[in-house]
C-alpha cells in the first residue's frame, strides 16, 4: 500500500472561525509538506483553483453561494510546484487538479506545463511532476475564458456539451505535450446523440430546440462546431524529459477516460466517497484500455482521496483520543457542506464520515484494512478545515509512524 497526501490550501473558516491571511496560509503548507516529505509520503497533491470564490458570490447565479473565504489559494500550480520540489528532497509533486479550460486553455496549459517539467529536470531529474487535470472544480473559474453556452440550444444541454469540451481540450492538451504538430482541423469533431443525454424527453428537447433555429431537420445526432480553432502550431519547449510527466484525469467519465488513454498514458482519480463498486469498475476499464505505453495498469495508480481526522494526542486514553477524533470529524464536515450548500445535510455528512479515516492510530488502521486493497495508494487529507498547522503536523507523523506500520503489520499477518 503507497501513501500520498493532498493539501487543499482553502483558506476558509476553520471549526473555530480562524482565517488565516494568504500568507500564513502558505506558511503553513511549506511547513507541512517540509513535514510530510521527512516522514516519506509518496506525492503531495496540491488543490488547484481560479479566481476568487468570494467575488463569484456577487454574479447573478453563484456556483457556491455560501462559502466564506477562499476555496483554494494556488492559483498557479506550476510556480507552487518547482518551489515545492526545491524545499524538498524527495517527495513529488501534483496538481489535484488544474483545469485545462481555464488560465488561457489547454494550449496555454500545456506549454507551462513542458515548461514546469524542463526546469524540474535542470534541478532534479529523478523525481517526477504529476498533473491531474479537469474541466475545474466549479464552473465559474472557466466561464471568463469563454467556456458557456452559445447559444440556447447548448444552454439546454450545458452538462453534457461541457464534458464534449472537456475531451477537445484534453486532446489538445495531450496532443501538444506529446510535442506534435496539430491544427484545430486535426482534432475530434463533436457530435451530440441520444446516448449523451439521461433520458429521451432531455434528448428530445435538446433536438426540438436545435432544429427550430437552424432550420434543420430531426437527426440521429447533431454536429456542433468546435470551441478551439487554430492554424498549425507546436508547443516550446519541445525536447525535455517526458518520463518525469504523469498524467492523471480528474474526470468519471467512463468514455473520457477511455479517450484520453488513445493519446497518451493518463491515470485516474477517485474520491473516498466512489462506491466500490463503480472503483472497481474503473480498474477493470483501466486494466483494458490504459495507454499501453504507460506499461500493465496497476490499483496504484488510481490515488483514492480519504479525510483522516487522527487523534494521537499526549494525555489521553485511547478511548478519549476515539472519542475526540468522532467529535473533530463531525465538527470539519458539517462546516464543509454548511460552507458548501448553506445547509448541514445530516445524511451527507454521515455518508462522508463512513467514509472518512476517523480514531486513534489502531481503528485508523484497522479501517483501513477494511475499506482499501493492499495495492491501494490512500491519498491522505489531513488539513480539512483545520489551521492548526502543529497539530496537522502531528497527525501526520501519527499516521505515518503509527498507523502505517500498524496497517502493514495486519496485512503481512493475513500472507
Amino acid at each position: 500500500m503507497k501513501h500520498d497526501i493532498f493539501f487543499s490550501i482553502s483558506q476558509t473558516p476553520d471549526v473555530n472561525g480562524e482565517t488565516p491571511s494568504e500568507r500564513q496560509m502558505f506558511e503553513n503548507y511549506f511547513q507541512q509538506l517540509k513535514h510530510a516529505d521527512k516522514l516519506g509520503f509518496g506525492v503531495g497533491w496540491i488543490a488547484q483553483a481560479h479566481l476568487s470564490t468570494e467575488t463569484q458570490k456577487l454574479n447573478a447565479n453563484p456556483v457556491v453561494p455560501h462559502w466564506q473565504g477562499e476555496v483554494g489559494l494556488c492559483t498557479d500550480f506550476p510556480q507552487l510546484a518547482m518551489e515545492s520540489f526545491r524545499q524538498t528532497k524527495d517527495i513529488e509533486i501534483g496538481s489535484a487538479v488544474i483545469s485545462i479550460l481555464a488560465s488561457g486553455g489547454p494550449i496555454a496549459q500545456a506549454e507551462r506545463i513542458a515548461n514546469t517539467v524542463q526546469f524540474l529536470s535542470l534541478l532534479d531529474d529523478n523525481r517526477k511532476l504529476y498533473v491531474g487535470f479537469s474541466a475545474g472544480r466549479f464552473e465559474f473559474m472557466a466561464r471568463p475564458y469563454g467556456i458557456s453556452p452559445r447559444n440556447s440550444w447548448e444552454e439546454l444541454a450545458w452538462k453534457v456539451i461541457r464534458g464534449q469540451i472537456f475531451q477537445e481540450a484534453s486532446e489538445i492538451f495531450l496532443r501538444l505535450l506529446n510535442g506534435e504538430t496539430i491544427s484545430s482541423g486535426d482534432i475530434r469533431e463533436t457530435y451530440l446523440t441520444r446516448e449523451n443525454f439521461r433520458s429521451d424527453e432531455e434528448w428530445q428537447q435538446f433536438s426540438d430546440q436545435y432544429c427550430s433555429h437552424n432550420d434543420a431537420s430531426p437527426a440521429d445526432k447533431i454536429h456542433l462546431p468546435n470551441r478551439y480553432n487554430f492554424e498549425q502550431i507546436s508547443i516550446i519547449p519541445q525536447h525535455w524529459n517526458r518520463k518525469q510527466l504523469q498524467l492523471v484525469a480528474g474526470t468519471h467519465d467512463p468514455v473520457a477516460q477511455e479517450f484520453v488513454n488513445t493519446i497518451l498514458p493518463v491515470r485516474v482519480f477517485n474520491l473516498s466517497i466512489t462506491s466500490p463498486e463503480v472503483i472497481d469498475q474503473t480498474h477493470e476499464r483501466m486494466s483494458i484500455h490504459y495507454h499501453p505505453d504507460g506499461g500493465n495498469w496497476q490499483r496504484s495508480f488510481m490515488p483514492r482521496t480519504s479525510f483522516v481526522f487522527i487523534n494521537d494526542e499526549p494525555g489521553l486514553t485511547s478511548e478519549q483520543q476515539s472519542k475526540a477524533a468522532e467529535q473533530e470529524a463531525k465538527q470539519a464536515l458539517q462546516a464543509y457542506w454548511n460552507a458548501l450548500e448553506g445547509t448541514i445535510d445530516p445524511e451527507k455528512v454521515t455518508k462522508a464520515a463512513n467514509n472518512a479515516l476517523i480514531g486513534n492510530p489502531s481503528e485508523v488502521a484497522e479501517q483501513i484494512v477494511a475499506r482499501f486493497h493492499p495495492e491501494d495508494t490512500i491519498m491522505a487529507w489531513f488539513d480539512f478545515f483545520n489551521h492548526d498547522c502543529d497539530r496537522v503536523c502531528r497527525n501526520m507523523t501519527a499516521y505515518m509512524s503509527k498507523v502505517v506500520p500498524l496497517v502493514e503489520q495486519i496485512l503481512e499477518a493475513r500472507t
